[in-house]
């Protein structure tokens, strides 16, 4: 007997507790996205100049003779290269210039790489608009037409994200 009480019970309050949730509706929790820019590794569906997905990953300003010796990474988070110079083009471009190498940055011959193409992280740059096949197809830099820019000169350069 005691044992049909308590069962009733249990049925009688669960029956209650559904129709109270029933009638009480609450409106759901929406949450927006974040708009993050494209790394341009899609440039075919979502085209964007460069210099426009470097200003939208929010550039902070860095002195250049924290950024030489820093390791280039690729989207597999594998060394590309490290950064032997920052120079400025005739058209006022900023370029790394990066030994790269297929073999963890190890005797690489200089490549330029757009300032915008990378983004900073930690002690470490991302290449985030410039994927290993274009580091492999880049001529070797040769130096002409390019100042090297000082140690102590400062640049922005953009944020990457992991």
């Amino acid at each position: 007997m005691k044992f049909l009480f308590t069962a009733a019970a249990l049925v009688v309050g669960l029956m209650i507790s559904a129709g109270a949730t029933a009638t009480v509706s609450t409106p759901p929790i929406v949450m927006a996205q974040a708009m993050v820019p494209p790394t341009g590794m899609d440039d075919a569906n979502k085209p964007m100049p460069m210099a426009e997905r470097m200003s939208r990953r929010f550039p902070q300003p860095v002195r250049v003779g924290d950024l030489i010796g820093l390791p280039v990474l690729d989207d597999r988070s594998s060394t590309l290269g490290f950064v032997r110079q920052v120079v400025r083009t005739a058209a006022g471009k900023i370029q790394l210039i990066v030994s790269y190498s297929r073999w963890f940055g190890w005797f690489g011959r200089p490549v330029a790489v757009p300032i915008e193409a990378v983004g900073i992280e930690g002690r470490q740059l991302a290449s985030l608009d410039m994927p290993r096949s274009e580091y492999a197809a880049a001529p070797t830099w040769q130096g002409q037409n390019a100042t090297a820019l000082p140690d102590d000169a400062t640049i922005r350069i953009a944020l990457g994200r992991n």
